[in-house]
């Protein structure tokens, strides 16, 4: 259902406010550039530091710039099951395309309680869902074998995986099946995770760079993989450089060097360290995106 390079879209901030008009303006750049949809409000948009309210406006703000020119992924998730359950009804209701929920964080849920919890919020809506998979951030780790049994719901259609495992593609085609969608969630390996099957990447360096993330995505998608890892070669630099620091900061500084909005980033994440931006500057150069 979903292909391509879907930005984790940052949250454009100025003195502690929303920037919507930002926003809107980022949202036109990545159609112009090429990108396949957009995921706004996950953890690169500053989902835990943004308000109900701030999450919902940006959610609805960026379905009504999208006009239905490419999909919007919303992200959903929670580690509160009837949170989740209020951005995923809000989400459909605004007209987003799908939502992305991230396993429960903090609270470790067993095997039965991510089936429920999952169960749950497919029951209470009409959304296509995406699970997001990062064992990293979340701590709990959803297995094949369990998302397989969640692949049995008719609306739970992919998986966002940020394992960092390629194997785990071909894994969970045993599990899921061939037609379930696999995103991956890890800018470095998104075009081996191609080669085993996926078909896409929510991407952070896709903020930044959105026309060679979604030449990347479309050449692998073409079976057409030497073209692939060249403009991957040139990219690599800049994913490593945004991830020095947490991403949504590194995403935000190097937009704010294309005049595409604000470095401002919300506590407890900080601006980058200057050492952080000489490295994104470096990089930038290297990927040809600046002088």
């Amino acid at each position: 259902m979903f292909k391509g390079s879907f930005p984790a879209l940052v949250t454009p901030l100025r003195n502690g406010n929303l920037d919507l008009a930002a926003l809107r303006n980022i949202v036109e750049w990545h159609l112009s550039e090429g990108s396949h949809g957009l995921v706004p409000v996950g953890t690169t948009g500053e989902s835990p530091t943004l308000s109900h309210e701030e999450h919902e406006t940006v959610v609805e703000e960026v379905v009504k710039a999208a006009a239905g020119r490419f999909p919007v992924i919303a992200g959903a998730g929670s580690n509160n099951t009837s949170e989740a359950i209020r951005f995923i009804k809000h989400a459909e209701k605004v007209g987003a395309d799908a939502a992305l929920v991230v396993t429960p964080y903090y609270n470790k849920p067993t095997r039965r309680g991510l089936i429920d919890h999952f169960t749950t919020l497919h029951d209470c809506c009409g959304l296509p869902i995406i699970i997001y998979n990062i064992p990293g951030r979340s701590v709990v780790d959803m297995m094949p074998d369990t998302m397989g049994e969640l692949a049995k719901l008719p609306r739970i259609i992919g998986v966002k995986d940020a394992t960092g495992d390629l194997a785990r593609v071909s894994l969970q085609r045993m599990t899921c099946g061939p037609d379930f969608c696999q995103i991956s969630g890890e800018d470095a390996t998104a075009h081996g995770f191609n080669a085993q099957g996926g078909q896409g990447v929510i991407t952070v360096t896709g903020n930044v760079a959105p026309k060679m993330v979604a030449a990347v995505q479309n050449a692998t998608l073409a079976g057409d993989y030497s073209k692939a890892l060249e403009i991957q070669d040139r990219l690599m630099p800049l994913h490593k450089a945004i991830f020095t620091e947490p991403g949504l900061a590194g995403a935000k500084y190097a937009m704010s060097q294309l005049q595409l909005c604000s470095p401002e980033v919300r506590l407890p994440i900080t601006e980058l360290a200057d050492s952080t931006k000489a490295r994104i500057d470096d990089a930038l150069q290297s990927a040809g995106l600046a002088n």
